[in-house]
């Protein structure tokens, strides 16, 4: 029995895979490699979570390298912990720069969130206070994923459940003020703009009117779940579990209108439906793109 070993990337140059431009994606999962591979080489691209391929090799990277033979990728990390207090983990970041390395992907992307506290780690995208001591760290982290995969990185606007009392900006302020003082680019995720108006009683209207549109490389949609909280009040979950919700499409549409287009998503990690249906989800995000994906930014802040 032989034991896989990890090509060593620490040497292979980062380079740039070709921009891919106004175009709609989808989650890559494995369940879909054959229905994909059958169909040769198509308009899109898929996106996969880096942490997922951070093993040495087997499976999992021969269906990566087969899929990215035809098409571009997108890598999206989970586990970086841009917003927690504690440094960055070194062995992480060198595994997720050898993926870059390995499959130099046309996006890399990270969550404006923390999931880890001294030697725990968890599954959740947790929320953090929106500070100066907390732009400061952000920016910090930022700068060494920068630094370490030799391209800017975009940052993910979070879904969230609680705000703390301590914040001194607003979401938007604060993520503007991290991608102007590290240079960062941005995802935006519609789904979380509505999820968080939703479960906080703000406008996603005033939100996206708010947002540095400018620098967002990027778009996430996704479907959502309704439940109702310890009191009885409504409550959205991220749950990317099913389709994309008309509200959110309709969100979507106002984005890529004032925007342009941009590589936009269909994320859908549990509940996988059969092939034919992600597609379908992803030709409609094609549809708005393509019809609108000429439009320039207007005044106002978002040319900022």
């Amino acid at each position: 029995m032989t034991t896989a070993i990890a090509p060593d990337m620490s040497a292979v140059p980062l380079r740039y895979s070709t921009p891919i431009g106004g175009v709609a994606g989808t989650s890559f999962k494995p369940e879909h490699l054959q229905a994909i591979l059958s169909a040769g080489r198509q308009r899109g691209f898929f996106e996969v979570h880096a942490e997922n391929y951070m093993g040495a090799g087997g499976p999992p990277h021969r269906a990566l390298e087969a899929i990215r033979r035809d098409h571009p990728l997108s890598l999206h990390g989970v586990c970086m912990s841009i917003g927690g207090p504690q440094p960055l983990d070194k062995a992480h970041l060198a595994r997720f720069r050898g993926l870059v390395a390995r499959y130099q992907p046309a996006l890399v992307s990270e969550h404006l969130a923390w999931s880890t506290h001294e030697t725990s780690f968890f599954n959740d995208l947790l929320p953090l206070p929106y500070t100066e001591a907390t732009l400061a760290s952000v920016c910090d982290h930022i700068d060494q994923v920068q630094e370490a995969i030799r391209r800017p990185l975009l940052l993910e606007n979070p879904s969230t459940y609680v705000a703390f009392r301590e914040s001194s900006m607003s979401e938007t302020d604060f993520i503007r003020a991290v991608a102007e003082r590290t240079g960062c680019g941005l995802l935006l995720d519609v789904n979380n703009v509505f999820v968080s108006a939703a479960n906080h009683g703000f406008s996603a209207l005033d939100y996206l009117a708010d947002f540095p549109l400018a620098r967002v490389g990027e778009i996430h949609l996704a479907g959502h779940a309704e439940q109702t909280d310890d009191e009885g009040a409504p409550l959205l979950i991220d749950s990317h579990d099913g389709p994309v919700a008309d509200a959110v499409w309709k969100l979507y549409e106002i984005v890529i209108q004032r925007r342009g287009g941009v590589p936009t998503l269909i994320e859908w990690d549990s509940k996988i439906p059969d092939w034919p249906i992600l597609q379908a989800e992803a030709s409609a995000a094609q549809a708005i793109l393509d019809r609108y994906g000429q439009a320039t930014l207007t005044g106002g802040r978002h040319a900022a």
